[in-house]
């Protein structure tokens, strides 16, 4: 199979989109899917908040990484890996292991000290591939989120 890593286009963010609502229906949570084509394409392409890099298939997008830089106080910038999605009937293709090396070589083009992201524990299979690139697990770090109740919450005080 033939395919090709690149820098998504505006004109993909509806596959893009397609591709975060099978995840969140994988995770059993597509109701928490907020966004839309027109914010990602606003966010990605006019605010430049994001890059998103997708796995092209003879023309269709069957996988995407989307990172963004962060900051860290100890390492300085840093790429984010926000999520890493192949489709189900892809998997074990070679698309999701050359996207993730697409995020690692876009760091380090972009000379930063460290790529970061979050893996579920019950992912046993991708925490496996990332150990066995060399990724350090974190086993003693939380994830940690605020929702939109608890920011509301937060600001009334």
């Amino acid at each position: 199979m033939e395919f090709t890593i690149r820098e998504a286009e505006r004109k993909d963010m509806p596959a893009v989109l397609e591709l975060i609502k099978e995840l969140a229906a994988y995770e059993n949570a597509l109701d928490q899917v907020e966004i839309d084509v027109a914010h990602l394409e606003k966010e990605g392409f006019d605010e430049k908040n994001f890059k998103c890099f997708v796995a092209d298939v003879n023309g269709k997008i069957e996988g995407l990484a989307l990172v963004y830089f962060r900051f860290s106080t100890w390492k300085g910038r840093t790429v984010h890996l926000e999520d890493l999605i192949v489709r189900e009937k892809m998997r074990g293709t070679g698309l999701g292991g050359a996207l993730y090396q697409r995020v690692v070589q876009y760091g380090h083009d972009n000379d930063v000290k460290r790529v970061e992201w979050v893996v579920s524990e019950g992912n046993k299979n991708a925490i496996e591939f990332y150990e066995n690139t060399g990724a350090d697990i974190k086993k003693n770090w939380y994830t940690v989120h605020m929702d939109e109740t608890g920011i509301q919450k937060n600001i009334k005080k």
